[in-house]
């Protein structure tokens, strides 16, 4: 599987490693448009590695120095890019915002940040908030501090922190919100899902393909995916634990109906729901399901995908990955234009 930037493939590649000395860098503020937003984080080995992305490649030269700095100095570091001034082109950062970052050492001393429990809860499945101190500039690594925070256990409005955000008390926070990668089910292992799986693979989300026929959904065609070979009547009962989205694709209207079913049964739990198919096709499988449109409690997608024109396989992936991300992430399906500042 390809290298993606979520949180846990950052953790991964860390826990190879944890000893050695690790600089987080991670976003703590921005003013006006910037890359990517507070709460994201890279990290920098000693040796030169970096993993993770903060920018479209105009910081990281320059923070990997400000890591080494950080290394050296065992001191937590804040460095400020200012890309308002748009004849100031030191950095080409192209977005014209303010981005405020932090850079801190990994260390025993201020427990590696809680980093190896971030990894298990994020395991888990459960959202959480991840709250790290932000000292005065250049102190010492020991005054980096990070907790694990539930939402029962949130001393502050959860729904004011959606996303990553200060938090100003006797001391001022960064509470970025956790939550584990997306989890989609394809239900139909043909030939056509191979694209829709690489790339969903490729946003970081974990796959299940679905498909109980000999002759589909083999291991080999979709590497990096977990192949579920049972008759959906016989999935484990907390399969649709910590399940974001479903797309049934499998061209056959009996598995095609039994698949809506089982998805209509946890639309109060999923996200997103797809059905491959012409609005004709819909109605059959609804019927032979013995389901109408208002049972559904979650988005239901069908046809599926959004009009982004295009007929091949990997054209129909986009289409179907573009409308499910945007109902994953909540985000109004308008042009960029009319949203970025």
């Amino acid at each position: 599987m390809d290298m993606s930037y979520h949180i846990e493939d950052i953790l991964f590649h860390w826990q190879s490693d944890p000893s050695d000395d690790w600089v987080l860098a991670i976003i703590t503020q921005v003013q006006g448009s910037s890359y990517r937003k507070p709460g994201a984080m890279m990290l920098f080995h000693p040796l030169g590695r970096a993993i993770g992305i903060l920018s479209g490649g105009c910081l990281e030269s320059d923070l990997r120095r400000h890591a080494q700095m950080a290394i050296q100095e065992r001191k937590a570091i804040l460095v400020q890019y200012d890309a308002s001034d748009e004849t100031d082109a030191s950095y080409h950062l192209g977005c014209g915002g303010v981005v405020d970052l932090m850079l801190v050492p990994l260390s025993r001393d201020n427990h590696y940040l809680h980093f190896h429990q971030l990894a298990e809860q994020l395991h888990k499945g459960d959202p959480f908030f991840y709250q790290l101190t932000l000292p005065r500039k250049n102190t010492d690594q020991i005054n980096v501090s990070a907790k694990l925070i539930s939402y029962a256990d949130a001393v502050f409005p959860v729904d004011d922190f959606k996303v990553a955000g200060l938090l100003h008390t006797d001391i001022i926070e960064l509470v970025v919100p956790m939550r584990s990668r997306f989890r989609l089910a394809i239900f139909g292992g043909g030939l056509d899902a191979q694209p829709m799986v690489s790339m969903a693979l490729n946003l970081g989300w974990q796959v299940d393909v679905i498909d109980e026929r000999a002759s589909y959904g083999r291991n080999y065609d979709f590497p990096g995916a977990k192949i579920v070979k049972h008759p959906i009547e016989n999935l484990p009962d907390n399969f649709v634990k910590n399940l974001d989205g479903v797309i049934i694709m499998q061209h056959n209207l009996e598995l095609d109906a039994k698949a809506l079913v089982f998805a209509c049964q946890a639309s109060d739990k999923i996200k997103y729901i797809a059905l491959l198919g012409p609005v004709h096709r819909r109605d059959k499988v609804l019927e032979k399901a013995g389901l109408l449109l208002a049972d559904f409690s979650c988005s239901f997608a069908a046809p599926a995908g959004i009009a982004l024109g295009g007929e091949l396989p990997e054209s129909v992936a986009l289409s179907i990955l573009s409308q499910c991300h945007g109902v994953f992430h909540e985000a109004k399906q308008v042009s960029l234009d009319k949203v970025m500042l």
